[in-house]
């Protein structure tokens, strides 16, 4: 992320969260990078307006993704999620629109679609936040992104598989049907600067992305790493909150969804030209449980270009 907002020659980059152990490690990560001395590490939460409206003078652009994402723990403890995923929301929002800052860029997720657990259901509710009519009349354009399984990224089932195989033991997997959408961390981070480029205010920004099932995932995965092909898997269950497939548009948004080559483009629904929406009686969702999946050899091929499976 930082190397590429690099490429847009920012005078400065504040990094805010409320995390100081990574901070301090992406310190030590770019300690011999000139990009250091451009970006400013600031200890705060987005519980706290005060700080937020603070950290935000002369800000032109928020990448907002802090949130609480883990979901069988929203599932246990769902008002902190409602405190850092809406309240937390809502002061970006408004410390955003009292510095006029230029653009607000949300990070959401496909369990805000159809949701059934609480990470799910606040994250729905921030991206109501982010769009809402009160807020969208002022000057700042905002927009978010939502997207999938991130291949890799802090708080993906990678990270739990890497530890099992070294301790050659099975990989765990929730139930033999379970589907998610793929996504890399270039093309997630991609994904928000396309939104950038091209929002003028209220619209979800969604990548078209490939979807496999989840024991096409580990078995490919084992095998890169260890050269078996049919490594030992673990069936553990479905989690609290856990859905066997996910869903990045709604039958309902497709019928009003503006379709680009690689992207779908979701309208607030007051903007809607009625001319516009398509009548239909019936529409597919853009779900992981309805587009062609990914086998293991073509999952292996996606992952052989991820630095992290060397």
């Amino acid at each position: 992320m930082i190397t590429e907002l690099m490429r847009y020659k920012p005078k400065s980059i504040r990094i805010f969260s409320r995390d100081e152990d990574k901070q301090h490690n992406l310190k030590q990560e770019l300690l011999d990078n000139p990009i250091l001395k451009k970006i400013q590490f600031v200890i705060g939460d987005v519980r706290d307006y005060e700080r937020i409206f603070s950290v935000t003078k002369g800000i032109d652009i928020i990448f907002h993704a802090a949130a609480l994402k883990q979901v069988p723990s929203v599932e246990a403890h769902p008002y902190e999620a409602v405190k850092t995923n809406i309240t937390g929301a809502f002061n970006v929002v408004t410390a955003a629109v009292a510095q006029k800052v230029k653009n607000v860029i949300a990070v959401s997720t496909d369990k805000a679609v159809k949701p059934v657990n609480a990470m799910g259901m606040t994250k729905a509710l921030q991206e109501k936040l982010i769009l809402s009519d009160e807020i969208t009349k002022d000057k700042t354009i905002f927009c978010c992104v939502r997207y999938g399984n991130v291949l890799g990224s802090r708080g993906s089932v990678i990270p739990l598989w890497d530890k099992r195989l070294d301790q050659n033991k099975p990989l765990p997997i929730t139930h033999q049907d379970m589907t998610r959408f793929m996504l890399t961390l270039s093309q997630a981070i991609d994904l928000v600067f396309y939104s950038l480029k091209n929002s003028k205010g209220g619209e979800i920004f969604v990548k078209k992305a490939p979807a496999t099932k989840m024991i096409s995932l580990a078995r490919a995965y084992a095998e890169l790493k260890t050269g078996k092909k049919n490594y030992p898997l673990e069936y553990i269950g479905i989690r609290a909150g856990e859905k066997i497939d996910e869903v990045l548009v709604s039958e309902e948004e497709m019928r009003h969804v503006e379709e680009k080559k690689d992207h779908f483009v979701i309208k607030r629904e007051n903007e809607i030209d009625n001319s516009f929406v398509k009548k239909s009686t019936k529409f597919i969702e853009y779900g992981s449980g309805t587009i062609p999946h990914l086998n293991t050899e073509e999952l292996k091929i996606l992952m052989k270009k991820l630095k992290w499976v060397a």
